[in-house]
């Protein structure tokens, strides 16, 4: 079923329903709470209130788990500008400028360009939604385990952009993030790996555990040794951007929009995937792209900006073919089973009404985040101006409770104590973290498709150069790859990363 102007207009009466209202800002309210608590996340927080819903109308449901989600997408940006502590992954490229800004004193503006873009994103991508869904959740289908190889292949080479003039430690880098998530289980055959016997260490390592002891505890510990007194010590002047700098954003929204959107559609292409590419893609489309790490508004733009449009995007299979594209979908997933809605091509014919509502719904709340986190970027801007005797502290119980909270183990808070000691030393000696925190997102991803791949073809690797999508995503990651190494030999110049480089 096509779109309809009908529909629509009846699904917008709906969702502006003082109820429908009500549980829009609310999910909207606790999914900017959760996205700022480091570690919670949109799926936890879907998770836990799942059963309360039970009492609400489907629609109203619904409604609510789906402002949580790209509520959350909105607040995961605030601690990753402002203290260094990207709660989910999909943050972390936001951290490496945006708290680099926040330094400067421009928390302001970094937190702005953030709500801006995301509102931008969310806004674009939801009339793509409206109008585009059953045709383009045809794209989703059409993958299989080579095309999800190839695409994660090529993220992967986003780690000779990521390393800058420092190509060697980022490649040391990216083969750490790759061994600390092969501990566990074979993804394909359930053997473990790396366990050394421990029971604990068959789960995994829970890579938010990894992030948040490498950006936050790593900061914390150079902080103390540096001994300084406050993140920022520059006045705050300007909470908003200037207008050169939402010009300047402009291009670098739809950018990032198209990229986020369009990889949203594929299942399993989260936005911990889709913020490195859309980071990626603006740098090198920047005039000035050493600028990058050092305080580029387009640097938290970009990322946030695909975050909610994948989040966004992740509704089309969902809707269409009943295909959740990441954990969070998978719970909404479950809502919808939960209340007899069975997602899939029959859904926009059998219930039509509770589609479009949806849809409509989401339209509004991305207003309503806009007027909830615009006013309190004042008072997030200021957290840089703290003694750092009392905000380390709070950083450090910060990154404890969200950790612990993930899987409620001592395990993970001594993971994030460990990598914060390996992330202190990385950062001392010039290592770049962003590709070690890229390949550990990647790695099971990458390693599933790799085995699924060499299973139809017989163990043959040809078959990434014999299928077309999958072969198109080969020859970009390998023109990526070749183009980093002859930009290396062209400068001509030894290994350096800058103080501020150091992600």
């Amino acid at each position: 079923m096509g779109f309809s102007f009908d529909y629509l207009i009846q699904g917008f009466v709906t969702a502006l329903s003082w109820q429908n209202l009500f549980w829009a800002l609310f999910g909207c309210f606790i999914g900017t709470l959760v996205g700022v608590l480091p570690g919670i996340g949109p799926v936890s927080g879907i998770a836990i209130l799942l059963p309360l819903t039970t009492v609400l109308p489907a629609t109203s449901a619904i409604i609510m788990m789906a402002a949580i989600y790209y509520g959350a997408m909105y607040g995961g940006s605030t601690t990753a500008i402002v203290v260094n502590i990207p709660g989910e992954a999909s943050s972390v490229p936001t951290a490496m400028d945006g708290y680099a800004m926040a330094k400067q004193g421009k928390a302001g503006p970094a937190l702005a360009i953030s709500a801006i873009g995301s509102f931008v994103a969310g806004t674009i991508s939801v009339i793509a939604l409206t109008f585009f869904a059953p045709m383009l959740a045809e794209i989703a289908v059409v993958f299989g385990p080579p095309e999800y190889f190839a695409l994660m292949f090529m993220g992967l080479s986003l780690v000779i952009s990521l390393s800058g003039r420092a190509l060697l430690k980022g490649i040391i880098s990216m083969a750490l993030g790759l061994t600390a998530a092969l501990v566990g289980q074979d993804p394909l055959t359930g053997a473990t790996r790396l366990t050394f016997g421990s029971v604990t260490l068959t789960a995994g390592i829970d890579f938010i555990a990894i992030i948040v002891g490498l950006f936050a505890i790593s900061e914390v510990m150079l902080n103390v040794e540096q001994r300084i007194t406050s993140i920022s010590e520059m006045d705050v002047k300007n909470w908003m951007p200037s207008w050169t700098d939402i010009k300047k954003c402009g291009w670098t929204m739809v950018r990032a929009t198209g990229v986020g959107f369009f990889l949203g559609l594929l299942p399993g292409c989260a936005p911990s995937v889709t913020t490195f590419v859309a980071y990626d893609v603006e740098k090198r489309f920047s005039k000035h792209p050493e600028q990058f790490g050092h305080g580029a508004i387009e640097g938290v733009c970009a990322p946030e900006a695909a975050n909610n449009a994948t989040s966004t995007a992740g509704f089309v299979p969902l809707f269409s073919f009943g295909l959740p594209t990441a954990p969070s979908m998978a719970v909404l997933l479950g809502g919808l089973m939960m209340y007899g809605l069975q997602p899939g091509p029959m859904l926009f014919q059998q219930n039509p009404q509770f589609v479009w509502a949806v849809i409509a719904s989401m339209y509004i709340g991305n207003v309503m985040l806009l007027v909830l986190n615009l006013p309190l970027i004042g008072v997030w801007a200021r957290i840089v101006r703290i003694p750092f005797y009392i905000l380390g502290p709070m950083i450090i119980f910060c990154a404890l409770v969200g950790t612990y909270s993930l899987r409620f183990q001592i395990f993970d808070i001594m993971v994030m104590t460990f990598f914060g000691i390996v992330g202190y030393f990385m950062r001392k000696f010039g290592y770049p973290i962003a590709p070690m925190v890229l390949a550990s997102v990647l790695a099971q991803m990458l390693e599933t498709a790799l085995g699924q791949s060499l299973l139809i073809s017989q163990g043959s690797p040809l078959v990434f150069f014999t299928r077309p999508i999958s072969a198109v995503f080969m020859a970009l990651a390998l023109l990526s790859i070749g183009r980093g190494i002859w930009q290396q030999i062209k400068a001509k110049a030894p290994e350096v990363v800058t103080e501020d480089a150091e992600y």
